[in-house]
């Protein structure tokens, strides 16, 4: 990802939430490009940043991590700036019930400016699934295009009249791939 200098703090696009504005930020699958302009049909201003006191991991039969709090640690990842209100809602049906938003204080890589961001938090603190360290680069190579159909098909699924969860989608994707 190329580097980006910060707009300065008196910009409408960090600060402005007037407009119903909303900074996200990501660290698993969102990190791509290619996921966020399947669900956002765009991919908005964004930097590196970095979530203190977090840690994420990675997720027993899924292709996607989570994340949870804990003392000492940090995530990278970036902040998408200008989320519409009606993107936040996509984004919070893609997450589905196994994370919830909450507002945490990130700092920016290039600056150290910090400023709050929405997130998305894996909801059962005590998941047996839980392990290691997820790792974006081979998560790419292993699983994005994986994901990216499942993406894809779940978009597809909520322009219908009784859309399914994502969590449906992805475990009949996942069906559907071990029954070839």
């Amino acid at each position: 990802m190329a580097t980006v200098t910060p707009p300065p703090a008196s910009s409408s696009v960090i600060t402005d939430h007037h407009q119903n504005h909303h900074n996200i930020f990501v660290y698993g699958s969102l990190l791509a490009d290619d996921v966020v302009r399947s669900v956002l049909y765009r991919v908005p201003q964004n930097y590196p940043a970095i979530l203190d006191n977090f840690k994420r991991f990675s997720i027993e039969g899924r292709i996607y991590p989570a994340i949870l709090p804990e003392e000492n640690t940090k995530v990278t990842g970036r902040v998408l700036l200008g989320i519409t209100d009606s993107e936040l809602d996509l984004l919070d049906k893609l997450e589905d019930d196994e994370y919830e938003r909450s507002t945490v204080d990130v700092s920016l890589i290039d600056t150290s400016k910090k400023m709050q961001a929405y997130t998305y938090v894996w909801v059962n603190k005590n998941d047996p699934r839980l392990y290691g360290e997820w790792n974006f680069e081979e998560w790419k190579q292993l699983h994005m295009n994986d994901l990216l159909k499942i993406t894809s098909a779940f978009m597809e699924e909520m322009k219908g009249p009784e859309s399914k969860s994502r969590m449906a989608t992805y475990e009949s994707f996942f069906k559907q791939k071990a029954d070839e």
